[in-house]
């Protein structure tokens, strides 16, 4: 089959099945998937993207028409990043030919003096640090509380994720990331789960209705990556989390409430919220402001992906009533309660010491000596965050098969570093020199995740 065809209705038994070979194939088409194999393809590699979902799905966690992007940010290796990416998505935009971001400006507010906070205000240079007068008379629906400062981010803005995503797929989900990969000679394949990698100088890649070979392989398959790399002798840390995104109305619409044309923002360091709040306009809803908690990394719900909407009836939804009180607290003019609630799967790296950070010990299935990725949510104890949780990505090779790359641990703040993160993965897939430090994302940073082979 020519490359950049693809179809979703062939049912070929296995004696049938499709095979070819590839210069590259690349699992999983979410954001970070679809980057990779664009930037692999802009180098004339010919690359195989496969999707087990037929696309556009809502199974993963790159749905969704709005994401938050920023320059601001606590952590060195993402500040870093950052100029990067916005040139990149500048440069989708152009080769696209479609609008991918709306510049809103982003608010960070937090106690005074607040590592986190102070860590944002580095990032930014010369930034503006807000007190609550200033902050009152710019943007009067949010509100700042004694001891508190804000640091303002006017480079902040809202990313069109659905229409991102598109860019880089090809039709007939005509987004812009797929679009080009497709304009690029690359194939797409949606509606493929793959049942098994064999590892090999030419590694063999069988789907459901097809068998794929090439020499190098990324794995960027979200909540399912830890299942694909298992049978690898790989046990990642990864564990996937139902979160709750919620959508707020205005008590009087119109009024200046940090509505569809308020700033995004975030909220660090608060005793009410430690995991972190960030909220932006609705795309989605308009007239309403989402509010997804930035619980995503030891929050929510652990789940079974294949699950995910299946919460028993009645659950307790404790992110809920938190985002309840800082609306309250901070943006009075919004109802305290949601309008809409929808959920969202988040993959997060899970603590390797045999017990979760509230001390309860790790069932069974989590300890040591077993890699079971997606244990049965109802054994699990939701998970509270590490005195010093590792919130990195992980972006590396195989430690064994160097030809196998893995990209994971992105839910909460990676689709704004996404296209630098594809083009992280294709450099390190084809042994180049990545033009972005990937040591604070080795997967070796994590004791005992090379194991026996399953």
């Amino acid at each position: 089959m020519p490359a950049g065809t693809r179809t979703r209705t062939d049912m070929a038994a296995p004696s049938q099945s499709r095979q070819a070979t590839y210069d590259a194939i690349v699992i999983g088409a979410g954001i970070q998937g679809s980057f990779a194999a664009y930037h692999l393809a802009q180098r004339h590699r010919e690359t195989l993207l496969l999707e087990q979902f037929i696309l556009p799905h809502s199974r993963g966690s790159s749905h969704g028409q709005s994401r938050i992007t920023r320059t601001a940010y606590p952590r060195e290796p993402y500040a870093r990043m950052m100029p990067d990416s916005f040139h990149l998505w500048q440069q989708l935009e152009v080769e696209a030919g479609t609008s991918l971001y709306r510049r809103t400006g982003l608010v960070v507010l937090g106690p005074a003096g607040d590592p986190e906070l102070e860590g944002c205000r580095r990032s930014l240079g010369a930034a503006e640090v807000l007190d609550a007068t200033v902050l009152a008379q710019r943007f009067p629906g949010l509100q700042l509380h004694a001891g508190e400062a804000a640091v303002w981010d006017g480079t902040g803005g809202v990313l069109f994720a659905d229409r991102a995503l598109r860019a880089v797929q090809p039709p007939p989900v005509t987004i812009a990331t797929q679009d080009v990969f497709r304009r690029l000679g690359g194939t797409l394949r949606d509606g493929e789960k793959v049942l098994r990698v064999e590892p090999g100088a030419v590694l063999t890649v069988t789907t459901t209705t097809g068998v794929y070979r090439a020499p190098r392989l990324i794995i960027t398959a979200g909540a399912w990556t830890g299942a694909l790399v298992a049978p690898l002798g790989l046990c990642l840390p990864l564990q996937p989390l139902r979160i709750d995104v919620c959508y707020w109305r205005e008590k009087e619409p119109g009024s200046p409430s940090a509505g569809r044309a308020g700033p995004c923002f975030m909220a660090l360091g608060l005793s009410q919220a430690p995991h972190g709040i960030y909220g932006l306009p609705a795309l989605e809803y308009p007239g309403l402001v989402k509010l997804p908690p930035k619980m995503c990394y030891h929050h929510g719900s652990p789940v079974d992906p294949e699950e995910r909407d299946r919460a028993p009836p009645g659950a307790p939804r404790p992110d809920v009533a938190i985002l309840s009180s800082f609306i309250s607290s901070y943006l009075p003019g919004l109802e305290p309660w949601p309008a809409v609630v929808e959920t969202c799967l988040y993959t997060v790296r899970r603590p390797r010491s045999g017990t979760q950070a509230s001390g309860v010990p790790d069932p069974p299935s989590l300890q040591s000596g077993s890699c079971r990725p997606f244990p049965s949510p109802h054994t699990l104890t939701p998970r509270l965050p590490q005195n010093t949780p590792d919130e990195d990505f992980i972006l590396d090779r195989h430690p064994k098969f160097s030809n196998i790359i893995i990209g994971a641990g992105f839910s909460g703040h990676g689709f704004k570093l996404a296209p630098v993160v594809g083009k992280l993965l294709c450099e390190l897939s084809l042994g180049e020199e990545p033009s972005h430090s990937t040591a604070p994302f080795a997967v070796t940073r994590f004791p005992g995740v090379l194991q026996a082979a399953l």
